[in-house]
Formats: structure tokens, C-alpha cells, sequence
């Protein structure tokens, strides 16, 4: 039992007019599902499978609205997922935020991820924050036989995080975040499975101006899931998670004192071994291996490894800086998952809440998010302690 199980979970939704699930094993992994449902078979296609696939769900309105991107954004609540060491640079003291996706929205309308974040600074060069993820599958009525009632279970997954972020020099500031990642597909026969990782982040952003008007460009970096494997048979087997390389750049501009545009790019590459044929065992390779061979054991060379590379590219236009628009386009190859999607957002925010909407539409007919619509709603705990003390 494995990533394999949350697969055939999903499929049971999927489909829900079968009255029979038998015993026997879809030998498929849900990350292959979620990042490729609907592909054929294909000699070359040949992604990298990760367990815990809902770790690598973006969680937030308003980099969704960029097409996934948020390395070097500028600094905002949700922050604990791209790049935990923003928090630092933040100018309000406190924050939290709550996010929900849904997914596979046009199929069923039970499987959901909700995120919830926030922060604190402490002093000026420091900030602590925390996030609690939870991947809802639904529920699902398992029988044994066409006359069987079955039973109703309802597998999750979820991770509890928490960081520290702080302020190296001027500009620089850097962070170390802590995750308990625990997931409970429910097997009458396996326990759940359960991981630690670590993440750590960078993040540099410098002022420039232009003419009159102060803008910033901005570079960060995080390697996400640093951790143990992941098992639910006792570490008979055991799975990587989703450990992650992003890399991101942006730039503001100002036109003047009440318009500006955002541009912003990442790029990302799993830190786990590439399938090199179907009957591999990954099992024996630990986690620390598998990051370092993770650069290099392409079957395909060179070229298959550049392909293992996805990127997104986001735009914003904010006014007054309290009303946002915003764009962005995602591309993955058509080898390696096949996400390629258009995303749109939009945002409005005061002193004491923010809320922020995005919407995508995919490419490829593979995508379990497209025209999936999502929402973050922030609060700003100096715009709270303010409109009380009025």
C-alpha cells in the first residue's frame, strides 16, 4: 500500500455509479492522477512520482493568480509556503490568513484543500509563523461485493508547520521552517504514514527608483520538504515526498504614487530520483541521496533533465496599492506532468483585511484545477488592534 491507495480513493469518487471495488490495486500514484488525468500512455512520458502529492497544491489566492509564482514576491501573509523568510521584511507585526481550494471541482465537490497561515515579528529583524494544511478525499463507500452496504471512510492528508525568519543585513533575510506532515488514506490493513521535514529559504530585496518613485526588484530562493520518506506498511516501502527547488526574481514599478506594475518569474525542480523504468525500487535510495541524484540520473540526459524544470511567470498591476489585477501562465512539459494553464486574480485590500480571488484555465485537458475558482481571505492584526482602539 502506498501513494497508489489515494489514487484508487479518488477514482472511486470519480466514479461514482460502480458498485464494486475489488481488492485489486490500482498500481498508479495519485501524483501521477492529479498531474496527468485524462493522458495516454506514451513511451517518453515520464514524470517523477512523488507520495504526499497535496504538499505541491498551491495554497493561496493570490500567487495563484500569478501562474504559482511567489520566490520573490513582495512580501505578504502568505509567505509560509513559497518563501518563509518574507516574513522578516514584513511592516506589519501580525497577520493570518485562510485559503481554500477545491479540487477536481468539475467532478466532485467533496475533495477540498483549506491552508491556514500566519506570522509574527518580534522586534524588527525577526518574525516566527505557522501553517496547518489539511487535503480533504472526501467521503468514500468502500464494499466487498455488489450486495455488501459497505462502509464510509474519509482519508486526509495534512502538515503542521512552523518557521523562523530573520534579518541577516539590510536587505537580506533568511529562514528555517519545521514540518510534521501526517496521511491517513484509511486502510483497514496499513497505519497511516507519517514524515518530518525542513525547509529553508533566502530572500534578498533591494529599494531603486525610478524618477520620483520608489520601487524594489527582489530575488529568493527556498528548498522545501527536506525530510524523511514517508511509508504505510511499516517501512517495508517507503516513498519520497515532495522536495522542492525554487528560484524567483521580480520587479516593481512604479508608474507614480498610485499606479504600479509587478512583474515576477520562479522556476522549480523536484529534488527526487527520476523513474529510470517501471520496475525500479526507490525503497534502498534514502532522501539526502536522492536530492543530490536527483541532478543527474535522467535517463534521457541532459535534455530530459532541463525538462524536469517548470516555470511561471506573473504579472500584477495594483492601485494605491489597494486594488490588484493579476496574470500569469504556468508551464510544465508535456513528458513530465503536462500542466500548462493561464491563471487570473484579483485582489482588494484595507488596513485591517485583505481578500484575493484567482481563477485558471488550463491547456491541457489534464489539469484537476482548471477553471477552478479560489479564494484567501487576510487579516492584518495592527489594522484589528487600530479600528478596536477607535
Amino acid at each position: 500500500m502506498g501513494p497508489e491507495y489515494s489514487l484508487r480513493v479518488v477514482i472511486y469518487k470519480v466514479n461514482k455509479m460502480i458498485k464494486y471495488v475489488g481488492p485489486i490495486r490500482v498500481l498508479v500514484t495519485a501524483a501521477l492522477l492529479f498531474f496527468s488525468i485524462g493522458l495516454s500512455a506514451e513511451e517518453k512520458y515520464n514524470p517523477i512520482i512523488t507520495s504526499v502529492p497535496s504538499l505541491s497544491i498551491a495554497p493561496d489566492a493570490h500567487a495563484t493568480g500569478l501562474g504559482d509564482v511567489g520566490a520573490a514576491t513582495e512580501p505578504n501573509v502568505n509567505s509560509q509556503y513559497w518563501n518563509a523568510s518574507k516574513y522578516a521584511q514584513m511592516e506589519s507585526p501580525a497577520g493570518f490568513a485562510l485559503s481554500f481550494t477545491p479540487w477536481l471541482s468539475q467532478l466532485v465537490n467533496d475533495i477540498n484543500l483549506t491552508n491556514l497561515t500566519g506570522y509574527m515579528k518580534i522586534g524588527e529583524l525577526q518574525s516566527v509563523s505557522a501553517s496547518l494544511r489539511y487535503f480533504s478525499l472526501g467521503e468514500v463507500i468502500l464494499r466487498q461485493s455488489l450486495g455488501d452496504q459497505g462502509y464510509s471512510i474519509q482519508p486526509y492528508e495534512m502538515a503542521l508547520d512552523a518557521a523562523y525568519s530573520r534579518m541577516l543585513s539590510q536587505y537580506y533575510s533568511m529562514s528555517v521552517a519545521l514540518r510534521y506532515i501526517y496521511s491517513d488514506l484509511m486502510s483497514s490493513d496499513d497505519p497511516a504514514g507519517n514524515a518530518f521535514a525542513a525547509d529553508i529559504s533566502g530572500f534578498y530585496r533591494r529599494p531603486v527608483y525610478f524618477g520620483r518613485e520608489q520601487g524594489f526588484w527582489a530575488f529568493g530562493f527556498d528548498v522545501s520538504n527536506i525530510g524523511t520518506k514517508i511509508s504505510y506498511d511499516g517501512n517495508n516501502s517507503s516513498y519520497f515526498i515532495p522536495t522542492n527547488l525554487r528560484l524567483g526574481a521580480s520587479m516593481k514599478y512604479p508608474f507614480n504614487s498610485y499606479n504600479a506594475i509587478t512583474v515576477a518569474a520562479d522556476v522549480n525542480k523536484l529534488l527526487v530520483p527520476t523513474p529510470q523504468d517501471s520496475t525500479e525500487n526507490t525503497t534502498d535510495i534514502s532522501s539526502m541521496v536522492g536530492i543530490f541524484q536527483s541532478f543527474g540520473d535522467a535517463p534521457g540526459g541532459l535534455a530530459e533533465e532541463l525538462s524536469e524544470i517548470n516555470w511561471g511567470i506573473g504579472l500584477e498591476y495594483a492601485y494605491d496599492e489597494q486594488f490588484f489585477v493579476r496574470m500569469g501562465y504556468h508551464f510544465e512539459d508535456k513528458y513530465k506532468g503536462n500542466r500548462k494553464y493561464f491563471t487570473f486574480g484579483v485582489g482588494f485590500k484595507m488596513s485591517m483585511f485583505s481578500i484575493d480571488a484567482s481563477y485558471l484555465v488550463s491547456q491541457a485537458q489534464t489539469n484537476p484545477l482548471d477553471q477552478t475558482l479560489r479564494f484567501t481571505l487576510g487579516f492584518d492584526m495592527d489594522g484589528i488592534r487600530n479600528l478596536i482602539g477607535r
